[in-house]
């Protein structure tokens, strides 16, 4: 019977088979100085997610922030996600053999010894056809992102063989809903993942206006991977129903009770929420008192339930907390990303002990989804 176990666990280990199934962790995105581990506990999290833009690993991968905030939540025992991120807004991909793609191949051997082994998913490309320019999302992109896929996987090959912890997506797709947006350029990204043994599957990112807008999602990668393959979701919200409703006037009900004026928009209340955080009831009340949020106060459960019951969710991450770059400059116009958070310590006075406020809803079907995952 041991060695029976022992064959299991040495198979479950083995690159190409998911260890994960449903789980649902916190996004932190790029700002490694938000993680606070208290918060953590309190929702009762196990999933740590981070990304790292490349080019700023020229400065020292060892001691890039996102890096060392990865590998200190490995070393507390969190399970990791870190994802490699390409921007290439502002020209086309490197053609193989020039010094910019050789540069961008160092920077990928420069990470790598620090986290093969340790981080649990390493995700190769964090947003490809957001971060390039429409006229380079072409095959271009593909030969670029495969080979940086090789290079990681040839590395994983030689360095933590056989039963290595860390297992390979790539990522991450954007507005599958958008008919526009399924190309040559997808079909050979899912082609490459559905060829590629050593790669677990693909990560997806359904930022969008409504749920039934992450089905076409489900739709177009599952039938396109192997069986065995499973999907992450690294990234995803309502961000763009929130987007539709910023313009419109504030609940009278809450402009009255809190002798705001009836003329006032929610951006404005946000906004003022910003510049002098509310307390805790005051952000639940507004919230609660906005129809276009209570109406959907509970879509991280039913967007989780939709991922669970296709049987094929590695794990998902959830942005966790309001960082600065959600609050910077708000206005009208700026994507509202800091309704998302499960804390919401810049909208929030934070508690006595300096800790982030949570969320209204958010944070207890958060914590509740954690529950036997």
């Amino acid at each position: 019977m041991r060695g029976l176990l022992a064959a299991v666990a040495a198979i479950a280990c083995l690159p190409g088979i998911a260890q994960a199934q449903g789980a649902l962790g916190a996004n932190f995105n790029e700002h490694y100085e938000d993680v606070d581990y208290r918060d953590l506990e309190k929702a009762d999290a196990s999933w740590v997610r981070l990304f790292v833009p490349m080019p700023q690993l020229d400065r020292g991968a060892a001691e890039h922030g996102a890096v060392k905030a990865i590998l200190d939540a490995h070393g507390r025992g969190y399970k990791t996600i870190l994802t490699l991120k390409f921007p290439y807004n502002r020209g086309d991909f490197p053609k193989a053999g020039t010094p910019a793609f050789e540069r961008e191949l160092a920077r990928v051997d420069a990470v790598l010894p620090l986290v093969i082994g340790k981080v649990d998913i390493l995700v190769i490309g964090n947003e490809p056809y957001i971060e390039s320019r429409e006229k380079d999302r072409d095959l271009d992109l593909n030969a670029f992102y495969e080979a940086m896929a090789k290079r990681v996987i040839d590395y994983r090959a030689k360095a933590c063989p056989g039963t290595c912890k860390t297992r390979l997506y790539m990522g991450a797709l954007n507005r599958m809903d958008l008919k526009k947006n399924r190309t040559a350029s997808t079909e050979r990204w899912m082609a490459f993942v559905k060829a590629t043994p050593e790669l677990d599957g693909v990560n997806i990112h359904p930022h969008i206006p409504a749920i039934q807008a992450s089905k076409p999602f489900l739709d177009y990668i599952l039938p396109r991977m192997r069986p065995e393959q499973t999907f992450i979701v690294t990234e995803f919200s309502l961000v763009w129903w929130w987007q539709q409703n910023m313009k419109g006037v504030v609940n009278p009900a809450f402009a009255d009770k809190y002798q705001a004026p009836r003329t006032a928009q929610n951006w404005q209340i946000i906004k003022a929420a910003l510049e002098t955080p509310f307390p805790r009831e005051q952000w639940d009340d507004f919230l609660r008192m906005s129809p276009w949020f209570e109406s959907r106060k509970h879509y991280v459960a039913n967007q989780m339930k939709m991922f669970r019951d296709t049987g094929r969710l590695a794990v998902a991450t959830y942005g966790f907390k309001q960082g600065r770059s959600m609050s910077n400059n708000f206005g009208p116009d700026k994507t509202p990303w800091l309704i998302n958070s499960v804390f919401v310590p810049a909208t929030v006075r934070k508690n006595a002990d300096g800790s982030a406020a949570p969320n209204y809803t958010i944070f207890d079907d958060f914590k509740a989804l954690q529950k036997g995952k």
